[in-house]
């Protein structure tokens, strides 16, 4: 598919999520409150760390190392800088990169920020959206 016609179809159906509000139609239901997900608990990062709250990040933040190879399969790139660890991963989609900090209890490091963008041009793109297009099927 080509891909001017894939990003016009995802912001369609981005666009078209956010309508309604308004009265519903004569003879349908209302639709039932959505129940909101809980993502598991990211243990507290070291202090001057931010941890990234956003939709779509479930199972990402707060991921260990082996847990993000298992989603993703093997990094284009694994490296360390002090006591951070910085995973990247591409496909023609996008290029994500994960970034790990060990908790500030101790113990192994756990991802706590994410960015995302285009690898043709470096554009920033939507994480979560990256996040679904490189993870392993």
């Amino acid at each position: 598919m080509d891909k001017r016609i894939f990003a016009a179809l995802s912001v369609t159906a981005l666009l078209s999520a956010c309508g309604g509000g308004g009265p519903a139609r004569p003879g349908t239901a209302p639709l039932p409150p959505v129940s909101s997900v809980k993502p598991a608990p990211v243990p507290p990062p070291r202090p001057g760390v931010q941890v990234l709250r956003a939709p779509g990040m479930e199972g990402v933040i707060g991921a260990n190392a082996n847990a993000l190879l298992r989603s993703f399969g093997d990094p284009r790139l694994d490296m360390r800088e002090g006591d951070v660890r910085k995973l990247q991963f591409s496909g023609g989609a996008c290029v994500l990169d994960i970034y790990l900090y060990p908790p500030a209890n101790g113990g192994e490091e756990v991802a706590t920020h994410v960015d995302a963008r285009r690898g043709s041009d470096g554009q920033d793109v939507d994480r979560a959206a990256c996040v679904n297009a490189l993870r392993k099927r």
